[in-house]
């Protein structure tokens, strides 16, 4: 951009004085945010208006202290002239007060400006999270997908037990790739400082490994998790644990087990 061609303009001096558009107005704010010595234009101009309002008013303060030392003196003043000043004094004070309402305007614009900006950064920020999210999960389905599907594909049901009769899931176990996705939609959302931990299991002796947890449960729509399983597992349980998870499973809080065929 020729900023000074910009400046010249006569664009900036609509700005100060609050006659743009919305949009003109949003135009001229990002320019001055960008190039410095537009902004500095916009300052000195500002600077121009306020310095003419404060002379307006001084000059008619000191026209009263004339008004005064005449009639001290003995001096008459005539009627034509006092009209004269009255109307001078008026259209001062009129020029003054149009352009502070301009700046003030100007200034809530300015500011109302900012607030648009930053909630269409926020609402930016949300929308590429929500992409984000989007393309994980659709990952995550594809992934899912190409698991079940496989030939090679284990699948284990995990009935209920004592602590949750009615809770359910299934594992989809690939032992080449040394993957099993945790179908959990059957399980209640856990208690707050609880998480659901996943294991895997040799049964005689009984020897729980843990696969992982089941991260952010209530947060997850569809409830289906990815974890790795190098392990040859018997069986599958799911346990509730304390938030962090447990080195051993409390099988008072077993919420489900599967025993996987071979």
């Amino acid at each position: 951009m020729d900023t000074k061609e910009y400046i010249s303009s006569g664009i900036l001096e609509l700005y100060v004085a609050g006659t743009l558009s919305e949009l003109e107005n949003l135009e001229v704010y990002l320019n001055a945010e960008k190039y410095p010595e537009i902004k500095k234009e916009i300052e000195d101009i500002e600077a121009s208006v306020l310095s003419l309002t404060k002379s307006v008013s001084t000059g008619t303060k000191g026209f009263g202290d004339i008004q005064n030392r005449m009639a001290r003196t003995g001096v008459a003043i005539t009627e034509p002239i006092k009209r004269k000043v009255s109307w001078t004094a008026y259209l001062g004070w009129a020029a003054s007060l149009l352009f502070l309402a301009g700046l003030i305007w100007l200034y809530q614009k300015n500011d109302q400006l900012k607030l648009d900006l930053k909630v269409v950064t926020t609402e930016n920020k949300v929308m590429e999270q929500q992409i984000a999210d989007s393309q994980n999960s659709l990952e995550k389905t594809e992934d899912l997908l190409k698991t079940i599907r496989d030939k090679n594909i284990t699948v284990v049901a995990l009935g209920g037990q004592t602590a949750s009769p009615t809770s359910y899931a299934k594992a989809y176990w690939n032992k080449q790739e040394k993957k099993v996705f945790i179908d959990a939609q059957g399980l209640p959302d856990p208690p707050d400082g609880f998480v659901y931990q996943v294991w895997s299991l040799k049964l005689d002796p009984l020897t729980p490994t843990s696969m992982g947890l089941l991260e952010d449960f209530v947060e997850d729509d569809n409830k289906v998790f990815a974890l790795a399983n190098p392990n040859e597992s018997e069986a599958f349980g799911i346990t509730l644990e304390p938030a962090g998870g447990s080195d051993s499973p409390n099988l008072e809080q077993l919420y489900t087990l599967g025993v996987a065929t071979s």
